[in-house]
C-alpha cells in the first residue's frame, strides 16, 4: 500500500488551503481554499487551478473560511462529480461564503466592463465560477457531524472532531485500513477495495493481515477558553501522522483578560474623542465574537454603550447560522442563549447594516461608534470605504484583530506605514492603528504545543507543518523539535512525501 502526501497551497504561504492524500494513485482532497493577498497575484494563483480533479474520489473541508472553501466550486466546474464531506455548520457558512464569492465576482466583471467600454479597450477578464457552480457544489456536500465515523472510500474512514476554531470547523482524522484477503485459489494477497469491485473472488475465510495508517488533519487549530465555541478536542484517535497547521508558529497571542482591558481602554478613548472605531474583521466567527465580548463589557457596565454596527450583510447572515447551530457551542454561551433565552449575538446598542446606502450614511454620521466591517484584511469590501472615509482623522480608531496576509493594506497598517494606497488614492495614516491578537481564532506557537502534549502522540512518526508563512515555519519546526517532536517536515509546494 502506497500512501503519499502533497500540497498544493497554503505550502509555506498561509492561505489557498489543498492538501492531498494518495493511496495507490487515487486521490483524496482535504479542503480546497482559496488564495487570498495581492488582488492580482491572488486572481493569477486561483486561476492557476492545477488539482487533479479527475483523480479525486472524496473531498473533505475543515471548515467554512475562504481559504479552506473558496475554490470548491471550481472543482464542478472543472468536472468533479463526487462527495464533499463536511460538519452541517461548515455546510450552512460554506454555501454563504462560496455564494458571496461568486456575487462580488460578477459585480466586479459588470464593473470592469463597465471601465473597459469607457476606455474603448477589449475585456478580457471573467469570473473564476458562477452561481451555478457554487448550487452545484453545494449539492455535493454530505454532512458529518462530530464522532460520527463513516466510510469515504471502502478503505478510508472520517471522522471530525472539533477544531475550536470557527463555527462547525473540524479536526479530520483519516484511517486507511486496506485489510489483505487470501485468495482461496491462488493462495495470493488481494485487497478489500479489490473484493468490493469485483475484480477477484476472495475467500473471507482466510481473511490475513491488516494495514492501518491514521492522518490527523488539524485545518486551522483553535484555541481553549474562546467565546461561543468548545476547545479544540483532544480525545482523537492517536496519529501516526499529523498535517499541522503554522500560522502563528512565531507569535505568541496576549491573555484573553489583558485583550478586553484593551478593548476598554480602546472604546473609552473613542468615547473621550467622539471618534470612530473601524474594525476589519472576517465575517465568520470574529465579527460573531467581537459582538459577544461588547454585549459582556456593555452588561459590566465596564464601557457605555455606544452605537456598534456590523457593515456586513454575510456577516449579518452568517450571525443567523449561528444562531441556527447551537450544538457547536460551549458550556457558557449554551447556559445563555439556550437556557436563559439571552442572545449571545445582539442587544440595544447593535445594528446590522444591510444596504449601501446605510453604509455610506454611517461616514456622515458622528463618533462615538464601533464600525465592525469585512474584509479581514482590508484588500475588499465596505472596509475600504470606511477606512478612505476615517484613516485619515486624529480622532479615529483603527483596530486591527485577526491575521494580516503579506502584501495586504491590513499588514501595510499594522507594520505602521504613514501613508498607505486605498482604491487608487493615497491617504495620511493619523487615526491611531492598534492590535489585539487574543482575538485570534489561530492557535499561537504554545497553544500549539499544549494540544499536541494533550493529545495521543504514541503511534506518531511525523508532523507536516502546512498554513504558514515561510520564516514563522521555520521557527515553529526547531520550537517542536526542542520540546520533544523530533520528526517535523516543512512541506514544499507540490513535493511529495512518502508515508
Amino acid at each position: 500500500m502506497g500512501i503519499t502526501l502533497y500540497s498544493l497551497g497554503a505550502a509555506q504561504e498561509v492561505t489557498g488551503s489543498k492538501h492531498i492524500f494518495e493511496i495507490d494513485g487515487r486521490a483524496f482532497m482535504v479542503d480546497c481554499g482559496a488564495f487570498q493577498g495581492r488582488r492580482n497575484e491572488a486572481d493569477q494563483k486561483n486561476r492557476s487551478f492545477d488539482v487533479p480533479v479527475d483523480k479525486v474520489e472524496s473531498v473533505i473541508l475543515t471548515h467554512a473560511h475562504y481559504d479552506h472553501c473558496g475554490l470548491l466550486p471550481l472543482m464542478t466546474k472543472n468536472g468533479y462529480k463526487g462527495n464533499i464531506f463536511a460538519t452541517p455548520a461548515t455546510r450552512d457558512l460554506a454555501n454563504l461564503i462560496m455564494m458571496d464569492s461568486a456575487n462580488i465576482q460578477a459585480r466586479d466583471a459588470e464593473y470592469l466592463r463597465k471601465q473597459a467600454a469607457r476606455k474603448g479597450e477589449k475585456f478580457t477578464w471573467t469570473p473564476l465560477f458562477t452561481e451555478g457552480d457554487v448550487v452545484e457544489a453545494a449539492n455535493q456536500i454530505i454532512t458529518l457531524s462530530y464522532k460520527r465515523k463513516m466510510y469515504i472510500a471502502p478503505d478510508v474512514q472520517l471522522e471530525f472532531f472539533d477544531a475550536g476554531h470557527i463555527l462547525g470547523s473540524a479536526l479530520a482524522c483519516v484511517t486507511i485500513n486496506r485489510p489483505h484477503y487470501q485468495d482461496s485459489q491462488s493462495h495470493k494477497p488481494t485487497h478489500l477495495w479489490d473484493k468490493i469491485l469485483g475484480q477477484k473472488t476472495v475467500s473471507k475465510q482466510t481473511q490475513g493481515s491488516s494495514d492501518e495508517v491514521r492522518i490527523l488533519y488539524t485545518g486551522d487549530l483553535g484555541r481553549k477558553n474562546k467565546a461561543i465555541i468548545r476547545d479544540p478536542a483532544i480525545d482523537v484517535p492517536a496519529p501516526d501522522y499529523i498535517v499541522l497547521e503554522s500560522t502563528y508558529g512565531d507569535r505568541k497571542h496576549e491573555e484573553a483578560d489583558m485583550a478586553l482591558d484593551e478593548l476598554v481602554k480602546i472604546v473609552r478613548k473613542a468615547v473621550k474623542q467622539k471618534g470612530k472605531i473601524i474594525i476589519p474583521s472576517f465575517a465568520i466567527e470574529r465579527t460573531q465574537e467581537l459582538v459577544y465580548y461588547f454585549h459582556r463589557l456593555v452588561d459590566k457596565k465596564k464601557i457605555p454603550e455606544i452605537p456598534i454596527y456590523v457593515d456586513s450583510p454575510m456577516a449579518t447572515n452568517a450571525t443567523g447560522i449561528f444562531q441556527v447551530h447551537p450544538e457547536c457551542y460551549d458550556e457558557a454561551t449554551h447556559e445563555a442563549f439556550l437556557k436563559h433565552h439571552k442572545n449571545p449575538f445582539g442587544f440595544n446598542a447593535l445594528s446590522f447594516v444591510q444596504s449601501v446606502a446605510e453604509s455610506k450614511e454611517l461616514n456622515k454620521m458622528p463618533g462615538p461608534m464601533v464600525i465592525i466591517t469585512a474584509d479581514g484584511m482590508c484588500e475588499a469590501g465596505r472596509v475600504l470605504h470606511h477606512l478612505a472615509n476615517n484613516i485619515s482623522n486624529p480622532a479615529n480608531q483603527v483596530l486591527l484583530v485577526g491575521f494580516m496576509a503579506e502584501h495586504t493594506l491590513g499588514r501595510r497598517l499594522q507594520n505602521g506605514e504613514k501613508e498607505v494606497r486605498i482604491m487608487g488614492d493615497w491617504f495620511n495614516v493619523r487615526a491611531s492603528i492598534s492590535q489585539i491578537n487574543a482575538f485570534s481564532a489561530h492557535a499561537d506557537y504554545t497553544e500549539c504545543l499544549e494540544w499536541l502534549n494533550s493529545i495521543d502522540t504514541s503511534r506518531l512518526k511525523k508532523i507536516f507543518l502546512v498554513h504558514g508563512e515561510s520564516d514563522a515555519q521555520t521557527v515553529f519546526k526547531g520550537y517542536l523539535e526542542q520540546n520533544g517532536y523530533p520528526n517535523v517536515q516543512i512541506v514544499k509546494y507540490g513535493e511529495t512525501y512518502d508515508l
